[in-house]
């Protein structure tokens, strides 16, 4: 199992910040460089607890899909989406939103496995965690951006 965990730092009340971070649109915003729309479940707005959104997107030259339900979720503290469908053996992502003088404390553990073995494990180390980290950053800096803009 890979495991990702990034900290980002906000000026933003953490409401503001846990209702950009499940917000479909900024989502799609911040994914614009791998095309990735959601096509089904809650496509548009927020989701909530035991909801779903279905995600097609470019990665690696081919379209996936990957549908996420969330899981947990204490409202302006802590939520979870897990892989329902997709290309990962597992997939669970835990977001956790802390506030400080003004500023939330952002922060994405992202837990997965790859199919195929050895040949997944291979896959992961030399492409797609990088991969992974990447997206991930780019989504917090859209979400920052936005964010710190409804202040």
């Amino acid at each position: 199992m890979t495991t990702i965990n990034l900290t980002t730092k906000i000026k933003a009340s953490k409401q503001i910040v846990f209702d950009a971070s499940r917000n479909i649109d900024i989502h799609q915003q911040s994914a614009s460089e791998s095309n990735e729309k959601a096509i089904a479940g809650v496509t548009s707005g927020l989701i909530n607890l035991h909801e779903t959104v279905t995600w097609r997107g470019k990665h690696f030259g081919f379209y996936l899909t990957h549908k996420s339900r969330i899981t947990i979720m204490n409202l302006y503290d802590y939520f979870v989406d897990e892989m329902e469908h997709g290309k990962f053996k597992s997939f669970k992502h835990e977001h956790f939103f802390e506030e400080e003088n003004g500023i939330t404390i952002m922060r994405d553990k992202l837990q997965y496995e790859t199919p195929f073995g050895i040949f997944g494990r291979l896959f992961d180390a030399l492409f797609l965690k990088k991969h992974l980290n990447q997206f991930l950053l780019e989504r917090n800096k859209v979400l920052k951006e936005v964010s710190e803009k409804q202040i």
